[in-house]
């Protein structure tokens, strides 16, 4: 984010009260929902910092009665800190260059280390997510305003793998909480009746906690049945409210999980404003995204949600750049690791109200139609009923109505609610650098069997436990899957790529129940690459390993309909060398 916007936003507080009179007087709230409430104005849970922190200097120009800009939260993983700032109304916003990455010893002010953020993002309006670096051994990380030196205040840290870290009330008005830390088996519903939700400011302290029932648990997320008071309560009251889940017998999960609302869609249900929209989770592949984009845009796709886990590779300007030639992307910050399954679920959620159809690929996947058809008229056909007559027959309506007409009165919504499509695994092809005009065209070698499936599907016939497994989903019961002709649909997946780029496969592993290739562990997995070790150290014929066919045809279909006739170029080599 290059410049610092501005917010405001305020609820009187007279209509919070009166909302609040009509709460306790229609929904019977017990005893500690009254003081959760209407201790409101006294209740101001202050956050303590395990070091001491010098005052907070006033800034010249600035009242001091100002709320002061504070670290929310600061989570730790392993290879980086995730600090969340949160700002008073009408605050600007800081950017990279406004403050640095402090890391202290305990119980000291004194700086140890100065060191620049990795990147700043202000997606919400309210607050920014910093993350800082690798702290080294004993120390606590902190950030300080380059302005005036002052270390911003803050609270204890806590650790990414046991925590509640993202919620939706979703449109049935249960709340949907994705969670770390509760070691349950990937495809299986768990016994809802072993796990309990609560919400409060503070939910350490019993008289400040609603408790509410479980209605279901699977992998890493848990539908809990949301409060009357939390639904009813004024939006900027519950931006202070967490939620977490505790598991029957043992401690309740840490939380900086603050239930957002998704409001229905007001368009009719029966159509929705895209036909076929795509979601993919993606860390620094921001150079690869126009191809893919493009591409995908000329063959139906309308929408595109991408989760950013943890770039630094300038993918802000990239999607800016992308939405300036009229693409439409959005990127959603998505830091959390391991965490595949939980981040589908969440962008399947989110586009269900505006996508009729989404796909699950990774940015190396590429649909590939051999008939040259198009992708919207593949998914749109899913839905809608197919006539095969031969060419001496016709159809004749006596009462003089349209065909149209009749065969839609007559058809009823498919029960086919996911296409699963077959993927080629292509190789590096003989090269040893990234091709210049893209993968599309510079991949031409791959493997004769095929490997796995990806999935396209209808979010609203999503499960309600939000299982998935990456390459497909649970439906709900009168849905099911069907698998796609590979003479119409296939993936080609661009998997094994110049060493260069495949190098970064060792980094992290992004789902939740497959293990990182550095670790001796499943190293017999379908996931691993075969020949391979734990370590990143390119074998001498990486070059021409993984070719077993020649396979050129979506190369040619680029080249044939992409091609500028009079540069040559294709498009998104004019988008690339924008960056």
């Amino acid at each position: 984010m290059k410049d610092r916007k501005k917010r405001s936003g305020f609820v009187p507080w007279g209509s919070f009260f009166r909302c609040t009179l009509l709460l306790l007087f229609f929904s019977g709230f017990t005893l500690s929902t009254f003081r959760l409430f209407f201790r409101a104005e006294r209740f101001r849970p202050r956050l303590v910092s395990t070091w001491r922190m010098p005052p907070m200097k006033v800034i010249a120009g600035v009242s001091p009665s100002t709320p002061p800009i504070t670290i929310q939260e600061t989570v730790i993983f392993p290879d980086q800190a995730l600090i969340y700032l949160k700002y008073p109304s009408s605050t600007l916003l800081f950017t990279k260059d406004d403050i640095d990455c402090i890391y202290l010893l305990p119980n000291s002010s004194e700086p140890q280390i100065k060191l620049s953020p990795v990147s700043v993002d202000g997606q919400y309006s309210d607050h920014q997510t910093v993350r800082c670096p690798r702290q080294p051994r004993d120390t606590i990380v902190s950030l300080a305003v380059k302005s005036n030196g002052n270390l911003l205040p803050g609270p204890t840290t806590l650790r990414w793998d046991s925590l509640a870290y993202e919620a939706i009330i979703d449109r049935d008005n249960t709340t949907v909480v994705f969670v770390k830390g509760l070691s349950l088996r990937s495809g299986r519903v768990s016994d809802p009746s072993k796990f309990k939700c609560l919400y409060g400011w503070d939910l350490r302290k019993p008289k400040f906690v609603l408790w509410s029932e479980v209605v279901s648990v699977a992998q890493e997320i848990v539908r809990c049945k949301t409060p009357l008071s939390i639904l009813n309560s004024p939006q900027r009251f519950n931006t202070s409210i967490k939620v977490s889940i505790r598991v029957v017998g043992r401690q309740t999960l840490k939380s900086i999980a603050r239930p957002k609302v998704r409001l229905p869609d007001p368009r009719p249900l029966y159509k929705k404003q895209h036909e076929m929209c795509i979601c993919t989770m993606l860390r620094n592949q921001a150079r690869f995204l126009p191809e893919w984009i493009v591409y995908h845009s000329r063959i139906g796709v309308q929408r595109w949600f991408l989760y950013d886990n943890n770039s630094d590779d300038d993918i802000e300007d990239v999607v800016e750049s992308l939405v300036g030639a009229n693409y439409n992307v959005t990127r959603h910050v998505w830091p959390w690791i391991k965490t595949q399954e939980a981040g589908f679920a969440h962008c399947a959620l989110r586009a269900r109200d505006s996508c009729e159809w989404v796909g699950f690929i990774d940015v190396d996947e590429f649909f590939h139609l051999p008939l040259g058809l198009s992708l919207y008229n593949v998914v749109r056909n899913q839905s809608r009923p197919v006539g095969f007559i031969d060419v001496d027959e016709f159809f004749h309506l006596p009462l003089g109505l349209s065909l149209y007409n009749v065969v839609r009165n007559q058809s009823r919504p498919s029960e086919v609610a996911e296409l699963r499509v077959s993927c080629h695994s292509f190789g590096p092809s003989g090269l040893k650098k990234v091709p210049v005009k893209g993968v599309t065209v510079g991949y031409t070698c791959r493997l004769a069997v095929w490997e796995r499936h990806k999935s396209i599907m209808r979010p609203e016939a999503l499960n309600s436990s939000l299982i998935n497994m990456v390459h497909h989903f649970h439906l709900q019961a009168g849905f099911r899957y069907a698998n796609m002709d590979r003479n119409v649909l296939v993936i080609n997946h661009y998997k094994y790529q110049v060493w260069e780029v495949f190098k970064e496969k060792f980094y992290r592993r992004v789902a939740t129940y497959v293990s990182d290739w550095q670790q001796e562990r499943n190293v017999g997995s379908k996931d691993r690459t075969p020949g391979l070790g734990t370590k990143a150290v390119e074998p001498p014929d990486w070059s021409t390993r993984f070719c077993e066919v020649e396979d050129t045809g979506l190369r040619d279909r680029v080249l044939k309909t992409f091609t500028d006739p009079k540069t040559g170029r294709l498009p998104w080599q004019h988008l690339s060398n924008e960056h």
